[in-house]
């Protein structure tokens, strides 16, 4: 791992008005992520984890904080130097039918960030690029006249993959991107994630409420509620010994394919609902909810304690 991170996340808050209030979507955020690895952020939906991903890519601008990629800050980036910097961060949404043009063939999804960003390229140096992108997500060339709502879902997404890579990029945001899909189909699109990381020396920020899946593809994992992070720690020490009863609770609903193990799990139940992020708690976010709220935890948020190497949490119980 190099010691100087890839990716630096710096006090980022995004706020929306709503009604003329403030709407905390990410409030106070700070993490990195260092090159080759696939680091998970994991929450309940509504925690702001999609906001976190369309503000480093600068798909929506962050209200506050600075976001540095490979040590040059892109808060304040030109045009076209902020071309420069989407050549090398791509995002693989969510929805792989609604984040692809109904209107467009395979071969024009494909082609399209070739044609904006390399204009050079001639006719038969495109279609040998987009040849080869089908191939790398597993999909054949018959397949480029057809176009979207003629595939499968697991299909669509492997488009999305193949736009998302058409520009060789080194960092990829992976927002939810099997959450659309059948379950049979998500292990296909996860090892075709794991194996284009390999082949390509890729950096993934995974985004996901699928803890299985976090588990099996991430080295780290971050840990939001209700726009902040609570908890993060290497994706194994995570999984074999939580801290914050957030993540205790989180973790607990994972279901297990074996009957008799599940009988004598112990779950976390949680009381109450999420509070509104336009009026969130003074202290932390999670008080409301806390099997093992103290009075402090009413007024301030918790700094970030390590307990472990690279195993930090944001909770009075370790403050």
């Amino acid at each position: 791992m190099n010691p100087k991170p890839y990716l630096q996340v710096n006090e980022l808050k995004k706020y929306y008005n709503y009604k003329g209030q403030s709407l905390k979507a990410v409030d106070g955020v700070s993490f990195d992520i260092y090159e080759n690895e696939i680091v998970g952020l994991v929450g309940e939906s509504g925690c702001g984890k999609s906001t976190i991903g369309k503000t480093l890519l600068k798909l929506i601008k962050p209200t506050s904080g600075t976001i540095s990629f490979n040590q040059e800050d892109i808060s304040s980036l030109s045009e076209k130097k902020l071309l420069e910097f989407r050549k090398n961060v791509q995002m693989i949404f969510q929805d792989p039918y609604s984040s692809l043009n109904p209107r467009m063939t395979t071969e024009d999804i494909i082609k399209e960030p070739l044609l904006i960003h390399k204009k050079s390229l001639s006719n038969a140096q495109l279609l040998e690029r987009v040849f080869e992108l089908l191939d790398l997500v597993g999909l054949e060339k018959h397949h480029l006249n057809r176009f979207p709502h003629e595939f499968s879902g697991g299909q669509r997404q492997r488009i999305g993959i193949a736009r998302a890579l058409a520009l060789n990029p080194s960092f990829i945001i992976c927002d939810e991107p099997i959450a659309a899909l059948d379950v049979s189909i998500q292990a296909q699109i996860i090892n075709l994630l794991k194996d284009l990381k390999k082949k390509k020396n890729l950096t993934y920020l995974f985004i996901s409420h699928d803890l299985a899946m976090v588990k099996y593809l991430c080295d780290r994992v971050y840990v939001m509620y209700l726009g902040k992070i609570v908890e993060t720690a290497p994706t194994k020490d995570l999984f074999e010994n939580p801290k914050h009863p957030y993540t205790k609770a989180l973790l607990s609903s994972i279901c297990t394919p074996n009957p008799e193990i599940e009988k004598l799990k112990e779950t976390e139940l949680l009381n109450g609902e999420i509070p509104s992020p336009i009026s969130p708690p003074k202290g932390c976010p999670f008080v409301t909810r806390c099997p093992k709220a103290m009075g402090i935890c009413n007024s301030t948020f918790p700094k970030k304690t390590q307990l472990e190497v690279d195993h930090f949490v944001n909770c009075y119980l370790f403050n």
